[in-house]
């Protein structure tokens, strides 16, 4: 159900997954926030590789896959998940983004913990979206599912 709006480029490239990790450590220490992570490398440990043979650590290219799981302390509760594909999945307290641009991940948790996110309501249909909105007219929108807002997303209600 997520909703992208690709705007100009106006970020970094990150080429890899330990770039992507290296550019959220700086975010974090930004917003002063704990960093975990946890390093999975190789086809054989990698959630999306069932493509490699079994007991497979390489790609089929000759490459070593190396995907991260990333939490970050604070409030909201958030997690990285960093993919070799070049993508990301994002879940903001409980809310999941799935397919983020890796490049986008640091945009992404600047806007987070920076208090540009909110949330969105309507009545009619009724519903609340988590709205992430990234420079350059980029927005992630996520249907927030459940009913209960945790503390943190209530107090982004608009």
């Amino acid at each position: 159900m997520g909703n992208s709006t690709p705007g100009p480029r106006q970020r970094p490239h990150l080429p890899t997954t330990e770039s992507a990790v290296t550019a959220v450590r700086e975010v974090a220490e930004e917003y002063r926030l704990e960093v975990t992570v946890t390093d999975d490398i190789g086809a054989d440990v990698t959630s999306r590789r069932t493509s490699a043979g079994a007991f497979a650590v390489l790609d089929p290219d000759g490459s070593l896959p190396h995907e991260a799981f990333v939490e970050l302390g604070g409030d909201p509760a958030v997690t990285v998940q960093l993919f070799p594909e070049d993508d990301a999945k994002i879940t903001v307290d409980g809310v999941e983004f799935a397919d983020v641009p890796r490049d986008a991940v640091p945009a992404f948790l600047r806007s987070v913990h920076g208090g540009l996110a909110h949330v969105k309501t309507r009545f009619f249909p009724p519903g609340q979206w988590l709205v992430v909105p990234l420079p350059g007219d980029e927005t992630y929108k996520e249907l927030i599912l459940g009913g209960a807002l945790s503390p943190w997303l209530a107090r982004r209600i608009r």
